[in-house]
């Protein structure tokens, strides 16, 4: 019969359950909860420090989450994201996506979730995450989807991905490598991944069909309104419609967008083909009219004029902002047209589109630029903060709340290479992933991808305290012995049952360690458990092993299970309560099933 644990380690696992209740709950901010668990942990190891090597410590495991590489890596990620964003590198595969989830969510969600767990199944999970979640992101503001309902489910893909080969995740190495140090015969890359692609049979359609609808439908951080705006789209020559007709343009176009008649120097046209020149007058919300310029590649103001602009941002690196501008009563534009109030040449800042309360969106021969301005009109503006801010000062106008970071696509091959380097670095082992991301960020900064002032946009202070509180939980669990009790409990529990609960049973510790403590301790603590038992039932080490493997590789139940879960919490705005919602349902499934297939497997 163990020992009963001692008086450090009953309290860390009782801090452990009570954190874990409040995070559930929901009760208290789960920020206020972290900072609690690293205050009590502080004061209970300030007063009864632990002994080891003859010296006592413990104040560093309570505050040694801050300097963790973990969180390192985790920032740095943030801001690498952030990068590909607002440098628009992404937006050519961002487009596809948004035309596939538009004939079909259902299979838009089924191509994005395969393709994930294939590529992970080879690339360390945390770079593929990395790849993916701008690209979710963006596709949540252009096709109308809830971030919150694809990130999850394309996450646990990954994992469940990354699970199928040695080289998916550190988690993977670490297992085999003490393995076969112990004396278990080598596990070969791929020689389990029939397993997990048979039990990611199983699991595949929870992802699919039923996890995205357990999800909440949280609102993305940049919103734009639902104002319908009247606007020009300015074909050039590198249009993807010159030489098209009209009705060619209007099918293309979502339907719910309207298009004015083809103006040519100024007047309606009959020609059947467009030319580089050709106006067309369009109503459209934001986002409808930033995704038919766009793929269109017809801008909503003169090419010659953003052109100047870009050439000053290029040279400036600010941050580029689309807003609406309200005019006030005491406005000097009142009474002027857009022309003539010549925004652009004095201020810089581009006006791409006009709304009017009382408009009836019906097309004039008349462009809206040419229309005269009155008190309540709104103007789409592009330019940036500095500019707005200049405009706003000295026309009388009002900067309303919705406003948008645009892309300086201008960078967003640097974006792009910076990321690729971290990732290559990455997934070839080179580096740890915090050096390599760390690089990343100093790159992306350097080269104005990032803006310094704009770096706190990225990160998010809920999961930076969350994952300094689960660093401390975990450590605090394996330096006082109460993981090492917990495994002594379970040893004894699985005494003289059949080998199939026991191989359901070890994966299920696994699983539980590496959500609460972490992916290397639980794998440190239940190898050389895998093995004891094996010796003890007369049974082959290697499904146990496996077993191991596999369960400190279901990252699912607690956002602190994992980096990459960290991750996606800040992004879609998820709760505690979400993963446990969506993830342990997933938990039971693939622990059933890798639970079975070991067993046949092994003739067990």
């Amino acid at each position: 019969m163990p020992e009963l644990p001692s008086l450090q380690a009953a309290a860390s696992l009782l801090v452990t359950v009570v954190a874990f209740a409040l995070f559930v709950s929901s009760r208290l901010r789960i920020e206020l909860v972290c900072l609690l668990v690293i205050a009590v942990l502080a004061i209970g190891f300030y007063a009864f420090p632990i002994e080891k090597g003859g010296t006592f410590t413990g104040m560093e495991v309570a505050f040694g989450g801050f300097g963790h590489p973990a969180l390192v890596a985790i920032c740095c990620l943030m801001i690498l994201g952030r990068g590909l964003v607002v440098t628009g590198a992404l937006e050519p595969a961002a487009r596809i996506l948004v035309r596939l989830w538009r004939v079909s969510h259902v299979l838009g969600m089924l191509c994005t979730l395969a393709v994930c767990m294939l590529i992970s199944g080879v690339v360390n999970d945390t770079p593929v995450l990395v790849l993916m979640m701008p690209i979710l992101l963006n596709l949540a503001q252009r096709a109308g989807i809830a971030a919150s309902k694809t990130l999850m489910p394309v996450n646990f893909a990954i994992l469940i991905g990354g699970m199928a080969t040695t080289i998916g995740t550190s988690t993977n190495v670490l297992v085999v490598s003490i393995a076969a140090d112990l004396g278990v015969p080598p596990i070969g890359v791929f020689s389990y991944t029939p397993i997990v692609a048979t039990a990611a049979l199983f699991a595949f359609p929870y992802l699919w069909l039923i996890a995205p609808r357990l999800l909440p439908a949280n609102p993305s951080d940049e919103k734009t309104s639902n104002r319908r705006f009247s606007a020009t789209l300015h074909i050039g020559a590198n249009s993807t419609i010159v030489g098209k007709t009209f009705e060619a343009l209007s099918k293309g176009v979502d339907s719910a967008i309207r298009l004015g008649a083809v103006l040519r120097y100024g007047r309606p046209t009959t020609a059947e083909s467009l030319q580089p020149g050709d106006l067309v007058p369009i109503v459209g919300t934001i986002d409808q009219l930033r995704e038919v310029s766009e793929s269109l590649r017809a801008p909503l103001a003169p090419e010659a004029l953003l052109s100047e602009l870009d050439a000053a941002d290029t040279e400036k690196a600010p941050d580029r902002r689309l807003a609406e501008l309200a005019i006030g009563g005491d406005s000097t534009l009142v009474g002027k047209s857009v022309r003539e109030a010549r925004i652009g040449d004095r201020f810089g800042v581009a006006v791409l589109g006009t709304y009017r309360a009382a408009d009836t969106h019906l097309f004039r021969a008349k462009l809206a630029a040419a229309e005269r301005l009155e008190v309540g009109d709104v103007l789409l503006v592009q330019g940036t903060a500095a500019a707005l801010v200049e405009l706003e000062r000295s026309e009388g106008t009002m900067v309303l709340r919705d406003v948008l970071e645009l892309p300086s696509t201008a960078k967003a091959p640097i974006a792009l290479a910076i990321t690729a380097a971290v990732i290559l670095l990455a997934t070839l082992k080179l580096v740890p992933i915090a050096i390599a991301a760390l690089a990343g960020t100093i790159a992306m900064l350097a080269t104005g991808c990032v803006r310094y002032e704009n770096i706190g946009r990225a990160l998010s202070v809920e999961v930076i305290v969350l994952v300094v509180a689960s660093i401390a939980l975990g450590r605090a669990l394996v330096e006082t012995g109460g993981a090492a009790w917990l495994a002594s409990i379970f040893a004894l529990g699985l005494g003289g049952l059949p080998a199939a609960v026991v191989v359901a049973g070890l994966m299920t510790f696994s699983m539980v360690l590496t959500n609460f403590v972490s992916n290397t301790a639980a794998a440190a603590i239940s190898t050389p458990l895998a093995i004891s038992l094996a010796t003890q039932l007369s049974i082959q080490a290697e499904p146990l092993v496996l077993a191991v493997l596999f369960g400190c590789n279901l990252c699912y139940v607690t956002p602190m299970a994992y980096q990459t879960n960290l991750l996606i919490m800040g992004a879609a705005g998820y709760t505690f309560r979400d993963f446990v919602r969506v993830g342990l349902p997933l938990a039971l499934i693939m622990i059933t099933s890798l639970a079975y297939l070991l067993v046949q497997h092994f003739g067990m």
